[in-house]
């Protein structure tokens, strides 16, 4: 019996020796591909399991306490009232950033460029500066400079403020127009990216659904309503809610518009048509546009810089029935008691749109021009 035992024994040590020495020589040949024939010894890249190439890593970095940093995703959420400052690498950066920053020149933003990076800081930020943040790359060739879009980066910020879950607006009442052919939104964004909205018509109130194709609620843009119609015309509100009391937002008139998109008409007349010495002269400038498009005018006239004159802009929104409104835009330039150096003529003002359709400005070509009438005959603008 004892030799059996010392039989199986024996055979076993051998297993186990076999085994071994072939996970030796398995190593060892593992090892042979890192080693090139002349001896020098090369590190193998083992390859990735997906076999996905690296996205390039972002540029833009948040600077927290103790200089550390924080790499920006497509969305982060920050505490207001404490300065943020953001970082993007590089000797020559342009910056975006919300454009509430930049209509009341606020004093809060500051940019500084440097050799290696350029900051910019917010200071005390809140709810209303919630929106999308970016930075990119200048180059330039010689005097030409442009961006570089491969190197382009950007975070939507949210300032979570439990006490104002929309971003706030300077405009309390405002339009949207509605059109069938592209999409309308209705921009009451959220500071907080959990919180949960829903659209609301005031007359007759009823709540309207999302439904994630003809309606769908985007954080950063509000409510996106696809081929919209006329019967989502009237007053509408946002509510949200997070933790807490639900929240409304401004209100917003929806106006279905059905014309289709086109360069605006512009006229230019004066009133009188035929002035004396002396006289006032009303020259108005009128432009029949979109509704949404805004219109901004410059005058150009005789005696420019010598005489004071009186320009009063305006605007209103023409109703002319179902789905068919026009905006009418008006410059009115005032001359009071007329002398000779206002002899001449007097071009239709530049009149700038901001249309996308339309891609920038328009300038309106059309002049009028008006004699100076006296008593006597007129020889060289004099009497």
């Amino acid at each position: 019996m004892k030799l059996w035992a010392v039989l199986f024994l024996a055979l076993l040590c051998v297993e186990l020796q076999n085994g071994s020495c072939q996970a030796i020589n398995r190593k060892k040949d593992a090892g042979e591909s890192n080693t090139l024939s002349g001896g020098r010894r090369v590190r193998i890249r083992q390859p990735t399991l997906n076999g996905k190439k690296g996205k390039t890593q972002s540029l833009l970095t948040q600077v927290l306490d103790k200089g550390r940093f924080l790499r920006l995703g497509k969305s982060t959420t920050l505490t207001p009232g404490k300065n943020m400052e953001l970082r993007c690498k590089g000797s020559k950066i342009g910056w975006s950033y919300p454009t509430y920053l930049d209509t009341f020149n606020d004093s809060r933003l500051s940019i500084k460029h440097s050799d290696k990076y350029s900051q910019l800081i917010v200071a005390s930020p809140s709810a209303a500066d919630t929106g999308s943040y970016s930075c990119w790359v200048i180059v330039c060739d010689g005097t030409e400079c442009q961006k570089d879009h491969d190197r382009t980066y950007a975070s939507y910020i949210y300032f979570t403020d439990k006490d104002s879950l929309f971003v706030p607006s300077a405009i309390h009442f405002e339009i949207v127009y509605l059109r069938p052919d592209k999409p309308a939104v209705v921009p009451c964004r959220v500071t907080d990216p959990q919180a949960k909205a829903s659209l609301h018509r005031e007359v007759p109130p009823e709540e309207i659904t999302a439904n994630g194709t003809l309606m769908s609620f985007d954080p950063t843009r509000g409510f996106v309503l696809q081929n919209p119609s006329a019967d989502l015309q009237g007053v509408f509100y946002c509510k949200a809610a997070s933790k807490g009391t639900p929240q409304i937002s401004t209100k917003y008139q929806l106006l279905y518009v059905e014309v289709p998109s086109g360069a605006p008409f512009v006229s230019l007349r004066a009133s009188p048509e035929t002035v004396t010495g002396g006289d006032n002269v009303n020259v108005t400038c009128t432009v029949l546009g979109e509704p949404e498009v805004d219109v901004s005018f410059s005058w150009s006239y005789p005696g420019q810089g010598q005489r004071p004159v009186h320009i009063q802009t305006l605007w209103r929104l023409v109703h002319r029935g179902m789905g068919y409104t026009t905006r009418v835009s008006q410059s009115i330039l005032v001359v009071e008691d007329i002398e000779t150096i206002d002899f001449g003529h007097y071009p239709v003002p530049q009149s700038e749109t901001q249309h996308p359709s339309l891609g920038g400005g328009i300038a309106a070509e059309v002049a009028w021009s008006w004699s100076w009438v006296c008593s006597c005959p007129l020889e060289k603008n004099k009497c």
